[in-house]
């Protein structure tokens, strides 16, 4: 009986806290993180409604058929029929929550961008991020990894022969317009990196080789932590940065002030 009451308090405690909402999410300040959150608190109430039944039924099962004296164990191989009936169930309830969730994922990653997104670029690399702005032509320049000179300045290896390549900005900071588009093309100059923003409900893996595109549009105005949700080596936990959502007009100055810098 005391196992049975310390599974059924530990499935209360979960459920006080769970409802409670202690340690939940941080602000939200992006589009797409609505539908996110909803898809989240949906996926939530299911599993949680299974998890409370189960702890229920397991202290039950824990109190039902606790060790009696003179009474020997019965073994049993197992029903098929029921195995049958709750492993169609599990793949019915995984189907209704990721199907839905597909429209939130393609959003970010297959929709065609529209005309006006701003583009960035990301590169990770152990232990920063590189933050590069195509300048007043709209263009990225060219990068030669063998021009790549992190002591030297040029830590993405741009190409000083490419006129597209004089006014790109780096920096190790972002900045993005409010209620604008925005695309970051993330890569990686060496491991696996993951940027991740909590309050933006994105989070995308940098990949050596790879150019990834993520998309979204941020919707409150703010200053919040972009940090690597990959373990990238020793110096993984120095591995982060900002981003500030601005207004179009605090982002213009924003990129004057970084390129007269």
């Amino acid at each position: 009986m005391f196992f049975a009451i310390i599974i059924w308090l530990i499935t209360l405690v979960s459920v006080v806290l769970t409802v409670g909402k202690y340690w939940w999410l941080p602000e939200l300040a992006s589009e797409h993180g609505v539908a996110l959150d909803r898809q989240f608190m949906l996926t939530l109430v299911v599993t949680g409604i299974i998890f409370v039944l189960a702890q229920v039924a397991l202290g039950y099962l824990v109190v039902r058929y606790k060790d009696r004296p003179g009474r020997t164990a019965d073994y049993s191989h197992g029903n098929d029929k029921l195995e049958v009936v709750w492993t169609l169930a599990t793949a019915v309830v995984f189907f209704a929550l990721v199907i839905p969730g597909q429209s939130i994922w393609a959003s970010l990653h297959l929709i065609p961008p529209t005309e006006d997104v701003v583009r960035i670029e990301v590169t990770g690399q152990q232990f920063s991020w590189n933050i590069r702005y195509p300048g007043a032509d709209g263009k990225f320049g060219q990068l030669k990894p063998e021009l790549t000179d992190d002591s030297g300045g040029n830590a993405l290896g741009l190409d000083p022969d490419d006129p597209a390549s004089s006014d790109d900005l780096v920096v190790p900071v972002m900045a993005v317009p409010v209620n604008r588009n925005i695309e970051l093309m993330l890569r990686s100059k060496d491991v696996t990196h993951a940027f991740f923003v909590r309050e933006l409900r994105i989070k995308q893996d940098a990949v050596p080789g790879m150019t990834i595109p993520l998309r979204f549009k941020p919707t409150k105005i703010g200053h919040y932590e972009v940090a690597c949700a990959e373990l990238c080596g020793l110096g993984h936990h120095k591995m982060r940065s900002t981003i500030q959502i601005l207004s179009d007009e605090d982002y213009a100055s924003w990129l004057k002030d970084q390129a007269e810098e």
